[in-house]
Order: structure tokens, then sequence, then C-alpha cells
């Protein structure tokens, strides 16, 4: 089966849990949970084929600028988000995390979430 690693970036408590949280669940999440890093993998059907659909979660705390990266390398495809009830969250789409996912993974498609 083939896989395809998806990586969720964007500004600490935009979402991004919650969005994984309620694909591979169908649940949403009551509560905040702080996320330093975590994954999970689903199996989607992809012109009839089955994929490991890979999902990265990662932290946007400053304080994890360092680590975050390390998830980076062989991603497939990047999920940029931010709340549509943030307008700072949605400036630092071009601010911070376009520009950090195109220098660690230049040619890596990216798509952007409002939460």
């Amino acid at each position: 089966m083939q896989t395809i690693k998806c990586v969720v970036v964007g500004y600490g408590a935009v979402g991004k849990t919650c969005l994984l949280i309620s694909y591979t669940t169908n649940k949403f999440p009551s509560e905040y949970v702080l996320t330093v890093f975590d994954n999970d993998a689903v199996t989607v059907m992809i012109g009839g084929e089955p994929y490991t659909l890979g999902l990265f979660d990662t932290a946007g705390q400053e304080d994890y600028d360092r680590l975050r990266p390390l998830s980076y390398p062989q991603t497939d495809v990047f999920l940029v988000c931010f709340s549509v009830a943030s307008p700072s969250s949605f400036e630092n789409v071009k601010e911070k995390w376009v520009p950090e996912i195109t220098h660690h993974c230049p040619k890596t498609p990216f798509l952007l979430v409002g939460t």
C-alpha cells in the first residue's frame, strides 16, 4: 500500500489537533490539548486504490521552532492552518509558516486551511 505523508502546521491553538481528531475519530474533542508532536495513520481510497495517509500534528508555539522541522523530511503535502477567528494567525501564514515549510521542503505542495 502506498503512503502519503501529511504534516499539519500553524500557530498554536488554531485547531490543528481538533481537525485531525475530528477526521480520524468522527468526534470533536471537548478540551484543548497542547501538542508537541503526534502522528496517526488512516487508510483512504484514491482512485479505487488504498493509501495509508500519515497525519503528523505539530506544535505551533515558538518553543518548538527547532523541533518541528524534524517532522518535515519526506512530506508529501502540508496543511497550513489558521483560525478564521484570529487575524494574527492568518498573518502568521505568510510571515512564518509558508517561509518555514518552503525553506525545508521547497517543492512540497501545501494547502491553506481555515479552522
